[in-house]
């Protein structure tokens, strides 16, 4: 995906991180700033702007969390074109992938932009203030606890009482299924696929017992934690079974937790943002790794349509 050091872009791609055992290791963020009723950054409608792609998980949370608190006319986007090119994350010149914003052509030209300059990898969701024209954050749990707590204090997805329980689920979710699924993917062992596969699949387990029980992680509302689930149970079967090779089993081979993923589908805006089509292009692109041919598979076709059991509550 390229790196920026010292506010210059590279192109080259030093490849997923790996301990010596073949592991694979996530980068972390490191533009961690927050918006507060204090201030600097205080949560004004209209004051930022996201930069997503469809087809990222981690920008898919951020944008699960603004179509549920109806904040689509206070934080504008520009989406990204769904794969990405020497130059990483691009845009058009106009149309769906252009960005409305900067007019930026590639998402390093966000980052450029940073003060002071900017050392680390290019990737999204980036959250941008236009009043200072810096970034606010590039981290995702960072960006989705913010919109879910200070634009609309009344409608939080993670309400203090709840906040410990919530975070014991998201580091759960975190380490075994939503980077769960990249260790088994960009593992270069067969002990390091071994142990993801394992961990991935336990904890899927583990869930569909939980959620036969209860209509959400938490209970019948939906928090934050449901969705930083979500975005991974939307790619699961059209992408992870196949090119990371998470195969022991597919959602819909848990009855409650595809009951559950499905719920989450039928509420309000979500389902405008999965693009299975635009994932099974992402993940199926040329990887001398994965897929060098780059060829896309027709299928499956997965009927999110389906009527679930269970209503999940939103947020009063």
């Amino acid at each position: 995906m390229g790196v920026m050091i010292d506010g210059v872009y590279e192109a080259e791609d030093p490849g997923p991180g790996s301990t010596k055992n073949g592991a694979y290791e996530r980068a972390k963020s490191t533009l961690r700033h927050w918006i507060t009723p204090d201030g600097p950054f205080t949560p004004d409608p209209g004051r930022y702007h996201l930069f997503v792609a469809w087809n990222c998980p981690w920008a898919h949370r951020t944008l699960l969390v603004r179509a549920i608190l109806g904040l689509q006319d206070a934080i504008s986007i520009s989406i990204a074109k769904p794969r990405r090119t020497d130059q990483g994350w691009t845009f058009d010149t106009d149309g769906a992938f252009a960005d409305p914003e900067l007019q930026a052509t590639a998402l390093h030209e966000v980052y450029a932009r940073q003060r002071p300059t900017y050392t680390g990898r290019i990737t999204v969701p980036v959250l941008w203030d236009k009043h200072t024209e810096q970034i606010v954050s590039n981290e995702s749990a960072d960006i989705v606890r913010m919109l879910g707590t200070t634009f609309d204090p009344a409608r939080r997805l993670c309400p203090p009482e709840h906040e410990a329980e919530i975070d014991r689920w998201n580091t759960l979710i975190h380490t075994k299924i939503n980077n769960g699924v990249y260790r088994a993917g960009f593992a270069r062992t067969q002990e390091a696929y071994d142990n993801a596969v394992t961990d991935l699949f336990k904890t899927l387990d583990d869930l569909g017992s939980h959620l036969t029980d209860h209509t959400t992680l938490t209970g019948d509302t939906l928090t934050e934690a449901d969705l930083r689930l979500f975005p991974t149970l939307a790619r699961f079967d059209v992408a992870y079974h196949y090119a990371f090779k998470c195969n022991l089993a597919k959602l819909s081979d848990y009855p409650a937790l595809w009951d559950y993923a499905r719920a989450l589908y039928a509420l309000p805006g979500i389902a405008a943002t999965v693009k299975p089509d635009i994932y099974k292009a992402g993940y199926f692109s040329p990887s001398e790794l994965r897929n060098p041919l780059g060829i896309v598979p027709a299928g499956p076709k997965v009927d999110w349509t389906h009527p679930p059991r269970r209503t999940i509550q939103l947020p009063d």
